[in-house]
C-alpha cells in the first residue's frame, strides 16, 4: 500500500516548522534593531560627551587667561638690609610718604636721603 501524500493545508509538523521559522525570524530582526539602536544611542553619547569635554577645555582655557590677565607681575624683591640692619628701600619709602604729607620740606628730604645713602 502506497503512502499518499496529503495536498493542502500543512500537517502538524509543517505547521509547528513555519511558526518556529517565523518566530525565529522575528526574534532576529528584532534583536538587530535593538543592537543598532544601542550603538546609535552609544555613539550619540559619545558624541557628547567629547562636545562637552571640549567646551569644559576652552572654558578653562578662558578662565585660566583671564586670571592671568589679572594678576599683576610679582613685585620687586626688597633690598637687603644695609650693614647697620636697617632697611634703606623701606627708609627712603617712608621718608617719600612723609614729604609727601608735608612734615618734611625738600631740603630736610635731601638731608634724610643723603644720611641714609652714606
Amino acid at each position: 500500500m502506497p503512502m499518499m501524500r496529503r495536498v493542502g493545508r500543512p500537517g502538524l509538523l509543517g505547521l509547528a516548522a513555519r511558526t518556529a521559522v517565523v518566530a525565529g525570524t522575528a526574534s532576529a530582526v528584532t534583536g538587530g534593531m535593538r543592537a543598532n539602536q544601542q550603538r546609535k544611542a552609544q555613539s550619540a553619547y559619545e558624541q557628547e560627551q567629547y562636545e562637552a569635554a571640549q567646551q569644559q577645555a576652552q572654558i578653562d582655557a578662558a578662565a585660566q587667561a583671564a586670571v592671568a590677565a589679572q594678576v599683576p607681575p610679582a613685585p620687586a624683591p626688597a633690598a637687603a638690609p644695609a650693614a647697620g640692619g636697617t632697611d634703606v628701600v623701606a627708609e627712603l619709602q617712608k621718608l617719600a610718604a612723609l614729604k609727601q604729607q608735608g612734615l618734611l620740606s625738600d631740603p630736610e628730604f635731601e638731608q634724610a636721603k643723603a644720611r641714609l645713602l652714606a
